[in-house]
């Protein structure tokens, strides 16, 4: 691009990247950024390699983790006897946030998506039938989005977990097509209320 260096044509091409950031929104970034000190553009260059390097999976529910087990598997205080199915860690941050759920969650990392070549051995699915088998979940409930692949992963695990738990899914509170992670958290609490048994 003309009257732009080297390393800002670079920047402004990283941060273009990022998900929901246009060129106008790069340049804005990229111009913010030229007028903080440089200790900012070092903690920021910082804190995103820490992020890089130090967080994994969870062992047992694949939430994000900076140690072996989350934040949420090591709390006592949770009821291990309900557990809350989602597609992605980010969409635990929106559950937390809605201050109605208190159990423990299940991460999916992602949907059953044939056309993407994502089947359900691709998924944590078999690590979910392994939680229910020790015995101690006696609820499932299944919080994917609900678009069209949502639904389909939804209707796979409540014939996958038949017998091994009572499974229900998150009640109308959420438009169709909309994603747990964007929904505010009065309509997620009412969802969390309202869930409803899945029939096999």
């Amino acid at each position: 691009m003309r009257g732009l260096t080297a390393s800002m044509e670079a920047l402004l091409k990283a941060l273009n990247k990022l998900p929901g950031v246009g060129p106008r929104t790069a340049e804005r970034f990229a111009f913010f950024l030229l007028t903080q000190p440089g200790t900012f553009a070092k903690e920021l260059a910082e804190a995103i390699l820490k992020v890089k390097e130090t967080i994994g999976f969870c062992r047992v529910c694949f939430n994000l983790a900076d140690e072996e087990l989350c934040a949420i598997c090591r709390d006592p205080a949770r009821d291990k006897s309900i557990l809350c199915v989602v597609e992605h860690p980010r969409s635990i941050i929106a559950m937390e946030k809605s201050g109605g759920f208190k159990g423990i969650y299940h991460v999916l990392l992602g949907v059953l998506s044939p056309l993407d070549g994502v089947g359900p051995k691709e998924l944590k699915i078999h690590e979910l039938k392994s939680r229910l088998k020790a015995g101690e979940i006696r609820e499932v409930i299944l919080a994917t989005d609900t678009d069209l692949e949502g639904e389909a992963t939804a209707l796979y695990l409540s014939r996958e977990l038949k017998g091994l738990a009572a499974v229900s899914r998150l009640a109308a509170g959420l438009p169709m097509g909309s994603s747990v992670e964007f929904s505010d958290q009065v309509t997620l609490g009412r969802a969390l209320e309202g869930r409803r048994q899945v029939a096999g």
